[in-house]
């Protein structure tokens, strides 16, 4: 499967890296990692990709690993329909004491946006 990983230095956004990380390991998944800029996160670009590839690294996967520039939703979902990829995994939501899910804007926008499958990891 073709997976495309967006990553923006979310607490959600790591663990979505972890797991899918995890599953292209074990499924033999063709990854590429979208590190986008997070408005609302702490963490510089920079220091989302340079965790990416150490945890690329930890697992031995070879994936391709891209700065993406501009609108991080739009991104996403223009690459992943533009290159054929089968699924977006994205980290996504907190939960809140309602239990309903709170999602990010750019998880928001991917999911009411994209034409391919998105897998959204809690």
């Amino acid at each position: 499967m073709k997976v495309l990983l967006g990553v923006g230095g979310s607490e959600d956004s790591l663990r979505a890296l972890e797991d899918t990380v995890e599953r292209a390991r074990a499924a033999g998944d063709d990854l590429t990692v979208a590190v986008v800029e997070n408005p609302r996160s702490e963490r510089t670009p920079e220091e989302v990709e340079e965790r990416v590839r150490a945890v690329l690294g930890d697992a031995g996967i070879d994936a391709d690993v891209r700065r993406v520039d501009g609108d991080a939703g739009s991104q996403i979902v223009d690459i992943a329909e533009d290159e054929g990829f089968d699924m977006i995994a994205l980290g996504g939501g907190e939960t809140s004491p309602m239990g309903k899910i709170n999602l990010g804007s750019i998880a928001q926008f991917v999911l009411l946006n994209s034409h391919v499958s998105v897998k959204l990891v809690r």
